[in-house]
């Protein structure tokens, strides 16, 4: 069975100022989604699902079509709402947002019974990322509580237009994520350094640090864990009363590992990740995409419309 690629594309770029998921970047008007699904394709990816929200369902549906990868790969789409919740839950007063991209995860659950990884809609990973997720997925068929997070070099994931927040990983002998540090404020300074900021002082850190961007690796159970972890989350008075918390994959993760219930082989990958983060990355992002495309990385045309 070929596994599944959910993509994560609820988010409406807040900082970015737009859809950015839709944003053409690639020399025939390609978005980084795109790019995503020709490398998940190239790496034996038979599906791909969309997490979207209502609001903008409509024209997200019309352009990411099945028609649009030539029918390459399957195309669902389920949505992220505020109010999506376990039953007998309701929706805090005040609250705005939707609870984070573990509950985007979990709104996957009765479409994906397969292997599936894991992405953001607005990074892209490089096919390296795709290959090494896609043969783990492969052989953790028909097992429970093996999962994989693909770990990128810090030095590899910085933008030159503001800071980032990174998930540094800590892992064992075996390559077994056992800790996942979420660090803010990360920048190169004057002196060539990087840091991160902490109780208002830079930290120095190193630019081999393993970070996680977000992409992930799992199997089926995945789902009943994480629906677990969430009554869990939902009925911690901390989060009723806090209008911005957020149900995220690393916070399931750290209770997986914590317990037991899991265990996340970390899969270094040595490409170069960029995103749209800050809307003065976007000549940037272009000017990568076209040098990916001058070196036949890509076609000019990914789907053949010119």
């Amino acid at each position: 069975m070929k596994p599944t690629l959910l993509v994560l594309a609820a988010g409406m770029g807040s900082r970015y100022g737009s859809l950015k998921q839709m944003d053409g970047l690639g020399p025939c008007g390609e978005a980084i989604i795109d790019y995503s699904i020709y490398d998940a394709i190239k790496a034996g990816f038979g599906k791909v699902v969309f997490v979207i929200r209502h609001s903008f369902a409509e024209d997200f549906r019309k352009i990411f079509s099945k028609d649009r990868f030539g029918g390459q790969i399957d195309v669902e789409f389920v949505y992220q709402e505020l109010d999506s919740l376990p039953e007998g839950y309701t929706v805090p007063e005040g609250r705005e947002k939707p609870w984070g991209t573990n509950h985007a995860v979990l709104m996957a659950k009765d479409v994906i019974h397969e292997p599936f990884a894991v992405i953001n809609s607005d990074d892209f990973y490089g096919r390296e990322g795709f290959m090494a997720v896609a043969e783990f997925l492969r052989k953790a068929e028909g097992k429970k509580g093996v999962y994989a997070l693909v770990g990128y070099y810090l030095r590899n994931t910085l933008s030159e237009f503001g800071s980032v927040s990174r998930g540094c990983c800590v892992a064992d002998c075996e390559s077994h994520l056992s800790e996942i540090h979420e660090r803010t404020s990360i920048s190169r300074k004057a002196d060539g350094k990087v840091y991160f900021a902490e109780d208002g002082k830079d930290v120095e850190i190193s630019e081999d640090t393993v970070v996680s961007m977000n992409f992930f690796g799992f199997t089926p159970d995945y789902f009943d864990y994480s629906a677990e972890i969430f009554k869990t989350f939902l009925d911690n008075p901390a989060t009723r009363t806090n209008l911005k918390a957020e149900f995220f994959i690393p916070y399931v993760s750290d209770c997986l590992i914590k317990s037991g219930k899991g265990v996340f082989n970390v899969l270094n990958c040595n490409a170069k990740w960029f995103g749209v983060t800050y809307k003065e990355d976007r000549p940037f992002v272009v000017a990568k995409i076209a040098e990916l495309v001058e070196k036949g990385v890509y076609p000019r045309s990914l789907w053949g419309k010119e």
